[in-house]
């Protein structure tokens, strides 16, 4: 429990609910003095809730912009992929005349989109680990240079990378090779 008495704060540890600690503290206070009235009671809980709650929303606004940066990146990298399978289009449909399977088609269309956003995740994470001295005074119990953190960006990267790949690799291996030679 916390009280604040003009500025003064009473922490009280007790297994009662707060409706019988603050009773009990309201008689107490005005049997030493009537004229005193005690602030608000709260539990701790509360109160650590009402000094983190500047910095938790700044977490969550952190990252709904980050979950919107990987969103338009998606976005940007299926753009990208899409228009260089439809420029390559009588490429891979020679490609299939002359025998390559469905599955090669798919990697290459892959490989190409995994090495794009390869060179993205070595420039960000130059980029990241020379500014993580600019991050570590906010960042509370965890290393700025964390590898786990790291780590889990990569793997995000990494779905976000094969989502916006599949799509153009799926129709690039899906196209009629007679078709697409005689355009």
């Amino acid at each position: 429990m916390r009280q604040n008495l003009n500025g003064l704060n009473l922490n009280i540890r007790t297994s009662l609910g707060t409706d019988a600690v603050t009773k009990a503290l309201v008689r107490e206070i005005h049997a030493l003095d009537a004229n005193l009235a005690p602030g608000e009671v709260i539990t701790m809980q509360k109160q650590v809730d009402r000094t983190t709650a500047v910095q938790r929303i700044a977490v969550t606004m952190l990252g709904v912009f980050a979950g919107l940066a990987l969103l338009l990146a998606a976005i940007g990298l299926y753009g990208v992929m899409s228009y260089t399978v439809s420029q390559r289009i009588r490429e891979l449909a020679l490609r299939m005349a002359l025998g390559a399977s469905t599955s090669s088609l798919l990697a290459l269309v892959l490989s190409h989109g995994l090495a794009l956003t390869a060179a993205g995740v070595v420039l960000g994470a130059a980029a990241a680990l020379s500014l993580t001295r600019l991050m570590g005074n906010p960042l509370y119990n965890v290393n700025p240079r964390d590898p786990l953190a790291f780590g889990s960006a990569f793997v995000v990267m990494l779905i976000a990378t094969l989502a916006a790949c599949f799509l153009p690799a799926y129709r690039a291996a899906r196209t009629d090779p007679v078709r697409a030679l005689r355009q």
